[in-house]
């Protein structure tokens, strides 16, 4: 690769392109079980599980796939929060050469039926819960021919084994079912204590798919991105390089789900190929457990999005816990506020290293350094081996100068193959070998990123256009402010203008006059909101992104509805 100008500032011993190792995933978590065998691999609740213990299940549960007949390129679903079950599963179907197909465990039947048609999964692995009320009814719709039902209790310790089930039948929806083997019908737990770990070899390419993972579907129908087996191992080598954590003694937090990019490759397949002890946590937004699970355990790497850490730093009597074991915390997804940088920084100790990447990028492209320059709000720079441009939003093929935004384009070993079964859709995104991304950023002389807005997202108000992104920052940064989304919306006029969403800090209070004098002294008069509404909450997806979409889609049904009676 040509110098850029990111390079010098990466920091010492980071090379600017990396000789990659022709290594799975399969491989690199065998070669952890090889080195580090007695280390704790996973950690749920009081359960444990050593890597050895660990790559013995994942052999006994690809050597059971195998007997239902799973063989390379098939598609196994994987629908399950952050527990054991889910870590095993992935690795399992990658041992064999099979394609995991990641399902959110929230996602309704509908949902569930269209993404298992659409990939042909003919084994799925489920939550005993997950099977009882959203897959049970829609059987005969489906591929699947096999199912294995797992259970949040089966690999929990006593007492916690027997008081579990109780708790979550409680829980609203329940988590836990009875639901009874038969055929096609497997017990999770069962089915591996009774299947010797004697999978069949297989020949799997570095070119493989390895994985499918669907898109949020924020336009039309969820995409299938096909990441093959380079990608996710190339992703992994690259955060290994960049973040260069000692073998076999980080402890990593994973409250991110792995059925998500972000946590697949950064919270499950990273630390567990640099024999990292994971701590698994199901749900994100149980910011108490979150926080249990970092003093207990005394984690050293924490990845989170911005608001996970502002639930932290705002959690009451956080000051009285000791987060002072992490060292690193990656941030992804959103923008994360200075203000919030600075008070878990203050906090915790460590350092809030901001980065990006999307699905269809296995999903890391860029972050700030660890150790040499970092700029606050902005994404960073390229991995080594990663290369990226800024571009005119039309054509996609003029660069644009330094500060100018446009649509961030990228090219290196971590962008996907294409989306399954979609050859139009691939075309539109990979075009003379950069992908596309759909994302407004900037870059500086120094080759630091900003993210400035998604393609779609971009408000035209009069002809001038307003990036949400940086609309929602200046609101952030008002004391008051907990959260902000911005969006456009129709007018006579202007043919948009920009209306924002705010959620007030507990126990604080502003006005949306206050809030817009507060932007007029920091954006130009065209960029301040013309309207302001506070909500108690945001709409948000599973990594706890703010969905601007939803917050669209009510706000032209609302304004639909009102035409309407204005009809009537």
């Amino acid at each position: 690769m040509e110098p850029r100008p990111w390079h010098r500032h990466y920091d010492p011993g980071i090379p600017a392109t990396i000789t990659f190792a022709e290594k799975t995933l399969s491989r690199l978590l065998a070669d952890a079980a090889r080195g580090y065998p007695d280390r704790d691999a996973i950690r749920f609740q009081n359960a444990r599980l050593t890597f050895s213990r660990l790559h013995d299940e994942v052999r006994r549960l690809a050597t059971a796939f195998s007997g239902m007949g799973a063989q390379p390129g098939d598609r196994i679903a994987i629908m399950l929060p952050n527990i054991p079950q889910c870590v095993i599963a992935f690795y399992a179907a990658l041992e064999i050469g099979a394609v995991p197909a990641m399902t959110n465990p929230l996602y309704v039947p509908r949902e569930i039926e269209y993404q298992w048609n659409d990939c042909g999964a003919t084994i799925a692995v489920v939550g005993d819960w997950t099977y009882e009320q959203k897959v049970k009814g829609i059987r005969d719709r489906l591929p699947v021919k096999h199912y294995v039902v797992a259970s949040v209790a089966e690999y929990l310790r006593f007492p916690l084994n027997l008081l579990a089930p109780f708790k979550l039948r409680r829980m609203s929806p329940p988590m836990a079912a009875r639901v009874v083997p038969g055929p096609g019908i497997y017990s999770f737990r069962r089915l591996i204590e009774s299947t010797p770990p004697n999978p069949p070899p297989v020949n799997i390419s570095m070119d493989d798919v390895a994985v499918l993972l669907y898109t949020g579907g924020t336009t039309g129908v969820s995409k299938g991105a096909m990441l093959t087996q380079r990608n996710l191992s190339c992703n992994v080598q690259q955060l290994i390089a960049w973040f260069h954590q000692p073998l076999g003694q980080e402890v990593q937090l994973a409250a991110l789900p792995i059925f998500h990019s972000f946590g697949m490759t950064v919270c499950m397949a990273f630390p567990l190929s640099i024999a990292a002890t994971l701590v698994l946590v199901p749900n994100p937004r149980d910011i108490k457990s979150v926080l249990q699970a970092i003093v207990k355990h005394r984690v050293t790497l924490a990845p989170q999005v911005p608001a996970m850490f502002n639930a932290v730093t705002q959690f009451s009597g956080v000051e009285k816990l000791d987060l002072r074991s992490i060292k690193i915390c990656n941030s992804g997804s959103a923008p994360l506020s200075v203000d919030v940088l600075e008070r878990y920084e203050k906090l915790t100790g460590a350092k809030i290293c901001e980065g990006y990447g999307l699905t269809e990028t296995s999903p890391v492209t860029h972050c700030n350094p660890v150790e040499s320059m970092r700029k606050v709000g902005a994404i960073g720079v390229p991995l080594p081996s990663t290369d990226a441009r800024v571009v005119d939003t039309d054509e996609g093929t003029r660069d644009l100068p330094a500060g100018e935004p446009g649509e961030l384009i990228l090219r290196g070993p971590q962008v996907m193959k294409g989306y399954w079964n979609k050859p139009e859709e691939t075309a539109n995104s990979i075009r003379n070998g950069w992908f596309h991304t759909g994302d407004l950023a900037t870059m500086d002389a120094d080759g630091y990123f900003r993210i400035v807005g998604r393609k779609k997202d971009m408000i035209i108000a009069s002809g001038f256009k307003v990036f949400p992104d940086e609309v929602d920052r200046v609101l952030m940064a008002h004391a008051s402010v907990l959260e902000a989304a911005t969006i456009g919306v129709p007018d006579a006029k202007k043919g948009e203008s920009v209306k924002s969403f705010v959620v007030l800090r507990p126990g604080m209070s502003a006005s949306a006059g206050e809030l817009a004098e507060h932007c007029r002294a920091e954006l130009a008069p065209f960029k301040v909101p013309k309207e302001i509404e506070f909500r108690t909450e945001l709409p948000k997806s599973a990594v706890l992104k703010i969905l601007r979409r939803e917050l669209r889609d009510e706000e032209l049904k609302r304004r639909d509805e009102g035409k309407g009676k204005r009809e009537t």
